[in-house]
């Protein structure tokens, strides 16, 4: 996934951000050892602002964003000219904080995403290193679509001109969300996905229903070139985040949440009241934010890939569907051209405050 820092390559190194918005060699801010010329850029209603255009072959290998991400940003990445986008997300669920508003934990701390490919520092400080390859053209572009007020952004996008192999795949990612699921069929996490390639990852925001009982029943399930039944299936929802017993809420020793944030792996926020405690912040359901990397083990398809996962509580009258509200980013790997990406829901609706 990163350079071998041990041999000498040909490559130049680029950084996109308000000192620089245009990436150019000496373009960043010019002055004396107290000069600060600009450190955001304000996008306006109904704006797109292109944070990244320019031409490759090259690699991107870092994104930050600070401040402010609410659900009216929207991220995008368009890969060698591609008329539809690659990547489509609100900005904070991209990097895996989808309850941006929510920054007090049932500790009382800001919750800290601590991975490989991804980190989220107080206050919001959205960091990624996916590596995301580009041959001829990468545009990086944020969408504010709230209907009347302007929003500032604090960021830094970096990485290098350089050769790509021929057979690099392009980075993708798209966001769902159902609120909450569907009571007729299981949550889709992703489809569509036209190619060959591997699934990278998914990060999750859940606000439990009001139903009771353990919420992590559910199994996720992927489909893998057109199966009808799932060849990877994955025993509930807490089991495929890495963890065990409702993250030990169900289990008759510990009988508490316990977060956790590894290099591939984590349910690393709760707010709301838990076992409990007093609400945080402006939550007034408990809520959940977890990640899961496939980099030791991505998921292979040749020509399409699917998840789903399910929403079910266990019952006396057997399973039963639960009424919360999920909220996803999946990432993956692919051959150009990418199939347009699922719509976004509207600005109303992308709204989980």
């Amino acid at each position: 996934m990163f350079t071998d820092l041990t041999r000498s390559i040909n490559a130049k190194s680029f950084a996109f951000c308000p000192e620089n918005p245009k990436g150019e060699k000496g373009g960043g801010s010019q002055g004396d050892h107290l000069e600060k010329r600009q450190c955001l850029l304000w996008v306006q209603p109904g704006e797109t602002l292109t944070l990244v255009d320019t031409d490759g072959p090259g690699v991107i290998e870092s994104m930050w964003f600070g401040g402010f991400a609410p659900w009216d940003f929207i991220l995008r990445i368009y890969w060698d000219g591609q008329k539809n986008p690659s990547v489509e997300s609100p900005l904070s669920a991209f990097f895996a904080y989808p309850f941006y508003e929510n920054v007090v934990d049932t500790d009382g701390n800001f919750p800290t995403l601590s991975s490989a490919m991804v980190s989220v520092t107080p206050c919001r400080g959205l960091n990624c290193f996916w590596q995301m390859p580009f041959k001829k053209h990468c545009r990086i572009t944020l969408e504010n679509r709230h209907p009347s007020e302007a929003i500032k952004t604090h960021y830094m996008i970096t990485g290098e001109y350089r050769e790509v192999p021929e057979d690099s795949l392009y980075f993708c990612a798209s966001y769902r969300q159902a609120l909450p699921t569907d009571p007729l069929r299981a949550y889709v996490a992703v489809d569509g996905i036209k190619g060959k390639g591997h699934f990278v990852g998914l990060s999750m925001g859940v606000t439990p229903g009001g139903c009771g009982g353990c919420w992590t029943e559910g199994e996720p399930k992927m489909y893998i070139d057109g199966e009808k039944y799932p060849s990877i299936n994955y025993t509930g929802l807490e089991d495929y985040f890495g963890g065990s017993y409702n993250f030990g809420d169900c289990d008759p020793l510990l009988g508490k949440y316990q977060t956790y944030s590894t290099p591939y792996m984590g349910m690393y926020a709760m707010f709301g009241p838990i076992a409990g405690k007093p609400f945080s912040g402006k939550t007034m359901m408990p809520r959940f934010m977890l990640y899961r990397w496939h980099l030791p083990d991505p998921i292979r398809f040749e020509k399409e890939f699917r998840m789903t996962l399910q929403d079910i509580r266990f019952s006396p009258h057997g399973n039963l569907h639960r009424h919360d509200d999920f909220v996803t980013v999946a990432y993956w790997y692919q051959t150009l051209p990418t199939s347009p990406l699922a719509p976004l829901p509207s600005a109303a609706e992308v709204c989980l405050g």
